[in-house]
């Protein structure tokens, strides 16, 4: 049987593939906590590869504090570029499959249509360019690899801007949300399913791939939602970028194509609604308590 290992695992992704990774036929998935699997300690990484011998490798640790990494340019480095660098390797000697996800922040977001896989990459922040320089030594180390970018993740783990939201719903009657920068959000279980597709189906189609969930919306539409499908009464503003100052520049458009995913993988993706009605009737059930 294969075995898996998952790098961030405590992670909201890392989280989220161990909820999904219950309903699959893949019963060999290894989730090491953060100390005894650093992807910046090469020698423990070493350890890891040879007790463990991975037939996979998914790479869901990442610095991703997007304004914080403007004053840290050299940690989000470490992380995202030489942690990547470090399992690439390793991988590639050890014949492992690398599963890397990065983010539609490498591009510039000066785009009208869905980006492709091929189009130009050019980060405006130092966030994306750390997770940009990630994808490229994966594919100078390795060759086999998949490298999924995806956008706005949220789910039931971790920290998110759907629990963000809620809380601040709770607390407020009114919010602003920025309503000039557009992409799609993605259901964290989703892309966790995806990935765990890949692996049970054996694809040999390395490359890199776009996946968020179907549909576009703004912040402030994904905003809006959140608080319509949780039954809360909260008036949503829309604002500027420019009226909302923030330490890092955001994309203005990073809505992503699918097509190559959908067609190498043989999947349906979920519409973001659809997605995010499931989570929310999720959280509203695991706390039966609160109101929301």
């Amino acid at each position: 049987m294969i075995k898996v290992i998952v790098f961030g695992a405590s992670g909201q992704l890392g989280q989220c593939l161990k909820a999904v990774a219950k309903e699959t036929q893949l019963q060999r998935l290894v989730f090491p906590d953060k100390e005894s699997a650093d992807i910046l300690n090469v020698q423990l990484l070493r350890e890891i590869f040879g007790r463990e011998r991975p037939g996979y490798v998914i790479n869901c640790a990442a610095y991703t504090a997007v304004d914080k990494a403007e004053d840290e340019p050299e940690l989000a480095g470490r992380i995202n570029r030489d942690g990547a660098f470090n399992l690439a390797r390793l991988c590639n000697e050890f014949g492992s499959v690398l599963i890397h996800v990065s983010t539609d922040f490498v591009f510039a977001g000066n785009s009208v249509l869905p980006l492709n896989e091929a189009d130009l990459a050019e980060p405006v922040n130092v966030y994306g360019l750390t997770k940009l320089e990630g994808e490229a030594v994966v594919a100078e180390q390795t060759g086999k690899y998949f490298i999924l970018r995806t956008s706005w993740l949220y789910s039931e783990y971790g920290n998110n801007f759907v629990k963000t939201m809620r809380r601040l719903g709770s607390e407020r009657s009114s919010l602003n949300v920025v309503s000039d920068q557009v992409g799609t959000p993605t259901y964290a279980i989703d892309l966790a399913a995806c990935i765990l597709h890949i692996i049970e189906i054996g694809s040999n189609e390395y490359g890199v791939y776009h996946y968020s969930n179907e549909g576009v919306a703004s912040w402030y539409d994904f905003a809006k939602a959140v608080f319509e499908l949780s039954e809360m009464p909260v008036e949503v503003s829309p604002v500027a970028s420019q009226e909302f100052i923030t330490r890092a520049r955001r994309p203005a458009f990073s809505v992503m194509n699918k097509a190559k995913i959908k067609a190498a993988m043989k999947i349906e993706i979920p519409y973001w609604r659809e997605s995010l009605a499931k989570c929310i009737s999720n959280l509203r059930n695991s706390d039966p308590t609160t109101k929301y």
